[in-house]
């Protein structure tokens, strides 16, 4: 293949047994992102905690979502990844796990726009009793697993315009549901799906026609068909005079207060008020204020370093299903780091994507734990050889 990701991998019958462990690197770097995460949750949501009635509010929330979510790694890291490709009982015995996510993945995106609960004016959660989720962070599992099992049995798909346009029919419908009411992470789902099948393919020309397409594609929905984006792009190269800047403005005025070394832990002042729900999506900026350029190059850097870990698992995972699970999650937390840290730095248009394991949300921290310990379970089966 054409990159170190793609190298084929067997897909023969496998005898040997487990001798690996897990990754305790990976862990490490894991928990503790997450756990600086609740630190900059405490200080950044200080302000609005109190508010509300509660200053360790927003901290307690996370921390149960962590714990639930290492509880959650750890589980899913114990099974034997190939369970997601497994055949369950049919007639005709063509039916696997992973069909079955596809489809739960599907209606959880159409019942949100009937069901959903409303946030801010966006339809994008599902609640059961006590538990609420968004259900476009399950289907990015799903879409990463259903990838890599297309590549699994047969990779050579990749390798055409056809081929590529074959998977795309599976996942686009996915796509245009989550865009009706979650347009950032309609963007990070087909991210994730041209990126794995960019690594998955030898040939990777017909990819520039197909970005070129979707960038101009994209830009006349813009243009014509969304007012709403239209004037976050407005917003975007008008920052400093424009009326509805201030969110951006605000984050931009806690990055330049913090100089190099930052103005030290709880001692911001945009997070008290000037920046709305400095806890979440702009929480980098907080980072940016009290920790300064160096502490935001440390969170950036120690991002890199999961990201080359997970790279280094699915280089040593003895098939291409486990190669493709990593390449596609190392593909999810990739690109919600860079869009989240552009749109803080106002390098880019606005649009909500959090820093994944930093930003406030506890439920959204427990899946992508729930993703790591799908590359954990990669990473303690690299010399398991079993066939399916």
């Amino acid at each position: 293949m054409s990159t170190a990701w793609s190298k084929e991998k067997t897909t023969g019958p496998r005898k040997e047994k487990i001798y690996s462990k897990y990754d305790y690197v990976l862990i490490a770097l894991t928990i503790g992102i997450a756990v600086f995460g609740i630190v900059m949750i405490r200080s950044a949501g200080v302000y609005n905690a109190m508010l509300l009635g509660s200053e360790l509010r927003f901290v307690k929330s996370q921390a149960a979502g962590l714990l639930a979510g290492c509880a959650m790694m750890l589980f899913v890291a114990g099974f034997d990844y190939h369970i997601f490709i497994r055949m369950i009982f049919s007639k005709n015995k063509k039916i696997r796990v992973v069909h079955i996510l596809y489809v739960i993945a599907l209606v959880m995106q159409i019942a949100v726009l009937f069901i959903g609960v409303d946030y801010n004016g966006a339809r994008r959660w599902l609640k059961f009793g006590p538990v609420q989720f968004q259900p476009s962070e399950i289907t990015k599992i799903v879409v990463i697993i259903f990838i890599s099992y297309v590549a699994y049995i047969n990779r050579s798909i990749f390798d055409t315009f056809s081929g590529f346009l074959k998977v795309m029919a599976f996942t686009t419908p996915l796509i245009a549901v989550i865009a009706k009411e979650n347009l950032s992470s309609a963007i990070v789902v087909a991210g994730i799906s041209v990126g794995m099948c960019f690594i998955a393919s030898n040939k990777n020309g017909y990819f520039v026609v197909c970005i070129v397409v979707m960038m101009m594609a994209a830009a006349l929905y813009i243009i014509f068909g969304d007012p709403f984006r239209m004037e976050r792009i407005q917003i975007w190269l008008h920052v400093e005079t424009n009326e509805n800047a201030h969110q951006i403005k605000q984050g931009l005025y806690a990055i330049a207060t913090g100089g190099l070394f930052g103005n030290g832990i709880g001692n911001s002042v945009q997070k008290l008020g000037y920046i709305p729900e400095a806890y979440n999506d702009m929480i980098f900026s907080v980072i940016c204020e009290e920790l300064g350029v160096v502490g935001a190059a440390g969170v950036i850097i120690a991002f890199i370093i999961l990201f080359f870990k997970v790279i280094q698992i699915g280089y040593k995972a003895k098939d291409i299903f486990g190669t493709m699970l990593c390449a596609g999650v190392m593909l999810q937390l990739s690109i919600q780091v860079v869009i989240n840290v552009a749109v803080v730095t106002n390098s880019i248009p606005s649009t909500g994507i959090p820093l994944p394991f930093i930003s406030y949300g506890g439920t959204s921290a427990m899946i992508m734990m729930a993703e790591m310990g799908i590359v954990l379970g990669v990473s303690k089966r690299e010399k398991r050889l079993n066939s399916l």
